[in-house]
């Protein structure tokens, strides 16, 4: 990256105001970008769904350097139609069947705005809550922003207390579970957790049961580990997964 020059601020025109926003020009840059967003959103079906562009084509066409004065917004918003629109996978578009189906909204967008322009941090109003949302009573924790973070965030609970349990020097004898059909985002918190990826017992499959988990496989699995000695710690019950949509035997 490069060095601001020593006389940055006398350049450049943005920046004269110790004002942390100057209205005008925030107004003026953000229907700039509100147009953009639209103009993008009124003509995505004419885009490629898929990317067309190679990967690391972008890092070529980078300067070696950033600007010693910023750009203007009219620049930015150009680089990002050039440059950037090819290069990404247009997920809301009409077209694009690979994965959850679009979920974008005029009120999410705009919830955005103005949750960014408050800048407000948000716990502070959560006094007084129920005692089902308290970890005093059977509730407790927040929502988690998505799966991953969510799977990451019950198994650490999951973790610590079974080692409550079983003793901190056991974690290597901590077993979790799941079918061959489990996203990898089970794997990768397992790895923030200090979990051993070896430990994941992934139940076979099959496209005859229409990938359903086998509830007499689960329980022959966890009847095995615990012949071992092994001490059973998370399940994560295929209820859909991103490729198909198995279900585990529910019921038996």
């Amino acid at each position: 990256m490069g060095s601001l020059d020593s006389h940055y601020e006398e350049e450049n025109s943005f920046s004269n105001t110790a004002n942390l926003l100057n209205p005008k020009e925030f107004r003026r840059q953000g229907h700039m970008i509100i147009d953009f967003i639209a103009d993008y959103y009124q003509n995505m079906e004419k885009y490629p769904v898929l990317s067309q562009v190679q990967p690391g084509y972008l890092a070529k066409l980078l300067p070696k350097s950033a600007p010693n004065i910023l750009e203007p917004i009219e620049t930015i918003l150009h680089d990002i139609q050039q440059y950037i629109i090819p290069g990404i996978a247009h997920r809301q578009s009409p077209n694009y069947f690979a994965y959850f189906p679009s979920s974008g909204s005029i009120a999410g967008f705009l919830e955005e705005v103005l949750s960014t322009g408050f800048n407000v941090v948000g716990f502070n109003w959560m006094l007084g809550l129920p005692q089902s949302f308290l970890f005093s009573g059977t509730g407790g924790g927040v929502i988690q922003g998505t799966t991953c973070e969510a799977i990451l965030c019950t198994l650490v609970a999951a973790r610590d207390q079974m080692l409550a349990k079983v003793g901190r020097g056991n974690i290597g004898k901590l077993v979790f579970y799941g079918s061959d059909q489990t996203h990898c985002a089970l794997l990768k918190a397992a790895k923030f957790a200090g979990l051993e990826c070896k430990n994941f017992r992934a139940i076979k499959t099959m496209r005859s049961t229409a990938f359903q988990l086998s509830a007499e496989s689960l329980r022959t699995t966890i009847r095995l580990d615990v012949e071992a000695g092994l001490s059973q710690l998370f399940f994560v019950p295929p209820s859909g997964q991103h490729q198909r949509l198995p279900l585990i035997q529910y019921g038996r």
